[in-house]
């Protein structure tokens, strides 16, 4: 089982420049976006109220007279291994044979069916439920996303609760009418026959019920999603040992190899109200998680709710601090408030970084969608997409620190699976690093460790920190270089190719899927990779021969494949320009793409990589845009919620506005629920695409929070751009201290479709490049030294100077 240490991460607010500076310039006002008001019943743990504290989370729902909490831990893992994948066999080699004899069906047993044994796997906590007398219904829910509460609001009683942002514990208060508290356990032991039929009445020792199932989450023909979820039974756990004394209520399970954890309740009267303390501990943290989960309840009970919430109440103001946006459009605004919320509750120093659910572990009785694992051929990555830019670093290094910690199984799986030097991550893992298997072809692909390696560079680049490139970014970086360096033969005309290759996730699990090297996903992130390391090498003070090593093997890569005759934008389209003709980007250097589909693999080069940009020539701006009218003739029918996302950051990056916010439109009217989550299908069937399902995972979110910063705020190639890709229809909007690369604190006010000032401070020496945000309006600055530069203002700026610009 993975390990984690709860770490309360004490933010140092930064002045932010708001209330005082831009009293002028308020925005027109807006509904209140930082409450989430949901009409009772919520009768589907996707729809619930979402609390957590980076460690550990809950969901807060229900109807008629009951209530319920659903419970998690990021850390619950079963990490026992399937014994295909210890098979001395189980390599890459074996791969690449079976490909060349065409063998479909050994590489689905061997390397696919691994993934469908119930482990390893994440796995649920437990659950509370809260039974009030008839007549006491609840009728309302509330999030108060500025204080991380939890509200529920019945006929004649209020339950609120919070997981506390500076203690491992969760508190409850109630008053009014006092409920019956029933401690939930996971079915882990039961039978199939039981697990289909009785469970929700089925109990075990001291007050301690088996959790009903829930049969809604079933596998679609065709639809990309693992089998049918397995029963939690599966996994041959031994029923919970419960227990009790006085107001104290508990239950400890049994997992694989030792590992145990431990849910204990303890209830309390203060005045008119009721308060209860809850602790999940495990193992990980003790060698007796009942005997710690037992103190550090009585410890909270003796503090009490509101002494308890003080802390929690300033850690989130702290958070809220670091930046803040602004936007004249209602459903975007509220769900990127609901984003940065969830970053904030689900992330967090010390803790397991955001799996596919965070802490919201699907609450069905069976295994989650994916078995709540880490995918790292997009999903890790779009998760992690906008923290930088939002300037929230101590939760996005959850991310880092993880996979940093990870690094010495991600040599010995290079060493081990690719039979190559440095380190290689697999593209589908459990907690502890170790591969999981699936649709060999993505989820044994050596370059998702490169894209894992881009969120180590960006740190670095939006950050400036050379401490951390010199003893964490380059190294690790370095690390999948070489084990890619190592994979790489010279073909014919001497370049560089991949023994295999593919483009998560085309042609799904066939033969088709096997690409000719190098795919466009492949070359793109090796394009970058051995760019970026020649760069991080240089800044790093490393030897000379190694920004050498680096360029040589830039150099000797192939290019991007493009269709030269292919789809163009029709006449008068901003991509009808004169010059040397050029299609769409290819799949691979033999293949387009001819069908809709969800992954936008092929276009790594434009976003996130940013190696093909709209500042280029006029034949790479061709190709931009072509790519994404390709997109649009092939229409969203195989796309589901991360698609949409995605292309809207495809389209900010292309300067094109109004499709990035028709893309987040269609995004947040059809993919997701009520509370916010993103449930990935077309679930209301409103005609966006044919997958109808909704399993709920979080990466379209924040790849949404990230086109809306993207929207807002740009700074690739060294220039920092602000309102880059505004819609007409946001003719007002305000952001503050959000983070560009160099290391630049921006905040921007626009009013009336125009930009009236830019504020612009350095964390680190050096020069900015500001492109002009005034047009033909004359600027007026509050340094000296700001000179025009063709489209650009530059100034150096020293480390803690700000940069005031006004539209004169």
């Amino acid at each position: 089982m993975g390990g984690s240490t709860f770490k309360a991460t004490a933010h140092k607010p930064r002045l932010v420049l708001v209330s005082a500076t831009y009293r002028e310039t308020a925005m027109p006002r807006l509904p209140d976006t930082h409450f989430l008001d949901l009409q009772a019943p919520i009768d589907r743990w996707d729809e619930a109220l979402p609390l957590g504290n980076g460690l550990t989370g809950g969901l807060l729902w229900g109807a008629r007279h009951e209530l319920k909490l659903s419970l998690d831990r990021g850390d619950l893992w079963d990490t026992r291994r399937s014994a295909i994948t210890q098979r001395p066999d189980w390599t890459c080699s074996t791969i690449r044979r079976l490909v060349r004899k065409r063998s479909q069906a050994q590489l689905v047993k061997r390397f696919d069916k691994p993934y469908d044994i119930p482990y390893p796997t994440k796995i649920p906590a437990g659950r509370l439920e809260f039974v009030f007398g008839q007549g006491n219904e609840v009728r309302a829910f509330r999030l108060d996303l500025h204080r991380a509460i939890g509200t529920a609001v019945l006929a004649r009683s209020r339950l609120e609760t919070f997981f506390s942002a500076t203690a491992p514990v969760a508190m409850i208060r109630v008053t009014g009418g006092v409920p019956v508290l029933r401690l939930v356990a996971p079915p882990y032991w039961v039978s199939d026959r039981m697990n289909q039929h009785t469970l929700g009445t089925s109990t075990c020792g001291h007050g301690v019920t088996a959790a009903a199932t829930d049969r809604t989450n079933r596998k679609t023909s065709g639809i990309p999603t693992p089998t049918d979820p397995l029963a939690l039974a599966q996994l041959g756990y031994p029923p919970p040992r419960a227990g009790g004394h006085g107001s104290f209520s508990w239950f400890e399970q049994t997992g694989a190899n030792g590992f145990r954890y431990a849910i204990v309740t303890g209830r309390r009267r203060r005045g008119r109200a009721v308060e209860w303390a809850v602790a999940i501990t495990c193992t990980n943290d003790d060698p007796d998680p009942l005997a710690l989960g037992r103190q550090r309840v009585a410890e909270a009970l003796a503090d009490g709710f509101d002494r308890r919430l003080k802390p929690h109440v300033r850690w989130w103001r702290a958070f809220w601090s670091r930046s803040y946006v602004r936007v004249p459009d209602l459903p975007v605004q509220k769900h990127y408030d609901l984003v940065n919320y969830f970053l904030g509750s689900a992330s967090r120093s010390g803790a397991p970084p955001i799996p596919l659910q965070g802490v919201w572990t699907a609450d069905t009785g069976k295994l989650p969608p994916w078995k709540g694992d880490y995918h790292h051929d997009l999903n890790t990555q779009l998760t992690y997409s906008h923290y930088l830019s939002a300037n929230r670093l101590d939760e996005g290094r959850a991310f880092l620190d993880f996979m940093w910690k990870l690094r010495p199984t991600a040599q010995a799986f290079a060493r081990r699976f690719y039979g190559a030097p440095g380190a290689a991550v697999p593209g589908v893992m459990a907690i502890d690093g170790a591969p999981m298997g699936g649709w060999g072809m993505y989820a044994l692909s050596p370059t998702n460790g490169a894209w894992v390696g881009h969120l180590f560079y960006l740190h670095w680049l939006y950050t400036r920190d050379d401490r951390f490139l010199r003893a964490r970014a380059y190294p690790y970086v370095a690390d999948i270089g070489t084990c890619l360096a190592a994979l790489l033969k010279p073909g014919r005309d001497r370049k560089l190719r991949l023994p295999l290759s593919s483009s998560p996730e085309i042609h799904d699990n066939s033969l088709a899927a096997w690409l000719t090297p190098n795919s466009n996903y492949d070359l793109a992130l090796l394009r970058w990779l051995f760019g970026a390391l020649d760069e991080m090498a240089r800044a790093a003070g490393r030897p000379a021969a190694e920004e050498r090593h680096w360029r040589s093997l830039f150099a000797r890569l192939p290019k991007l494949s493009v269709m030269e005759d292919g789809l163009h934008p029709p006449a008068g389209a901003p991509g009808a320009m004169a010059g040397r003709p050029a299609g769409a980007l290819k799949l691979s250097p033999d293949e387009a793409l001819t069908e809709s589909h969800r992954h936008h693999s092929h276009l790594m080069a434009i976003y996130p990589l940013g190696l093909l940009t709209m500042e280029q020539t006029r034949r790479e701006q061709i190709i931009l845009l072509n790519s994404l009218y390709q997109l649009d003739a092939l229409g969203t029918g195989a796309w589901i919620g991360f698609s949409f996302t995605w292309a809207a950051s495809l389209a900010a990056r292309c300067g094109l506005a109004e499709r990035a916010r028709l893309m987040l439109d269609l995004f947040l009217r059809g993919f997701i629920s009520r509370n916010g989550f993103h449930l990935n299908g077309d679930y209301r069937d409103l005609g966006l695409s044919r997958w109808k399902y909704r399993p709920f995972t979080l990466e379209a979110n924040f790849a949404a929070a990230q086109a809306v910063q993207e929207m807002l705020l740009q700074s690739w190639g060294g220039t920092v751009r602000v309102f880059p890709a505004v819609p007409a229809e946001w003719t007002d909007g305000r952001f503050d201290h959000l983070r560009a690369e160099g290391a630049y604190l921006v905040s921007a006010v626009r009013r009336h479709g125009r930009t009236i000032r830019v504020a612009v401070t350095a964390e680190r020496n050096g020069v900015l490049r500001l492109r002009n945000p005034f047009g033909l309006a004359r600027a007026r600055w509050n340094l000296s030294g700001v000179r025009r530069v063709g489209a650009d203002y530059r100034v150096r700026l020293n480390s803690g100077q700000t940069l005031i610009g006004r539209r004169a």
